[in-house]
């Protein structure tokens, strides 16, 4: 119902994008005929089309021309270019959502004429409806428009939205890039089980649903993640000399650090000097 009197313009629609598209139509919160999407190549667009019956262009002004919520879903590295080619485009009672990592909503508003600009940080199981989004606002995005923000988020899983801007490149850190790093550990999970001798079908499988119950049963359990590692660590057992192994190749050092640099790479991303706003890291 919050979106009900919304036109949507998605500004690129590449894996995000549509994850966005799908999360609306999927919860009914829009109709197709009131999505449009733009894309530079026509094969990309068609798909799209077909897919879900929006209106597509490859104009990105003529997407954003009328859309009263304009989202920015293109890599840092072409922001430049498409803000360029939204030159006078965009309302300037619009409501601007970034998910472009790196970018300050102050660049966005300056750059559009906008006062109402909303940054969010997705992650990617917002494909199946079980992201994680982290997002803040302008002053100038009252509550009506965070309604409807929270709404949208909502279509993709999980939301939360933070006071301070700089806690967005925190959450891009954590859990933007947060699927790779469990997607790593599951890819050498399963590494590890083939050498032992298991297929490479069982070892999946066995990984696969490992990971899957142990998170659930951290959402689902009230006690500190380290009580329960504690529950499953016997005195001298198999649990405890793997532990041992983990510490002493220094897994939670090299977590933090690869968590630190995404963060700093992040900020460059945005254009900005990672020593300055960090003060480095000490």
């Amino acid at each position: 119902m919050a979106l009900r009197n919304e036109q949507v313009a998605f500004i690129g629609c590449g894996t995000m994008g549509e994850a966005m598209v799908k999360g609306l139509l999927r919860h009914d919160l829009l109709p197709p005929a009131r999505i449009v999407a733009s894309h530079p190549r026509e094969e990309r667009r068609e798909e799209l089309a077909e897919r879900y019956g929006i209106a597509v262009t490859a104009d990105n002004a003529e997407a954003a021309r009328g859309s009263t919520i304009v989202v920015l879903a293109v890599k840092p590295q072409r922001l430049g270019e498409v803000l360029g080619s939204l030159d006078g485009a965009v309302a300037s009672g619009s409501t601007v959502v970034s998910i472009v990592a790196g970018t300050t909503m102050g660049r966005i508003g300056e750059a559009l004429g906008v006062s109402r600009v909303v940054r969010v940080m997705p992650n990617t199981p917002a494909q199946i409806g079980h992201g994680m989004s982290v997002w803040t606002a302008t002053d100038a995005v009252g509550g009506p428009e965070r309604e409807r923000v929270r709404t949208m988020l909502s279509a993709l899983g999980e939301e939360e939205r933070v006071d301070h801007e700089e806690e967005i490149d925190m959450a891009t850190a954590l859990s933007g890039t947060g699927p790779a790093y469990v997607f790593l550990f599951m890819e050498a999970l399963i590494e590890a089980g083939v050498h032992l001798g298991f297929s490479r079908r069982v070892a999946a499988r066995l990984v696969r649903q490992t990971v899957l119950g142990a998170a659930e049963y951290a959402v689902e359990a009230p006690e500190h993640v380290a009580r329960m590692r504690n529950q499953v660590t016997s005195p001298g057992g198999t649990t405890a000399e793997a532990l041992y192994q983990l510490e002493r190749g220094r897994l939670r050092t090299v977590l933090s650090d690869a968590v630190w640099a995404a963060y700093r790479r992040c900020l460059e991303l945005g254009g900005r000097d990672p020593e300055r706003r960090t003060g480095g890291r000490g």
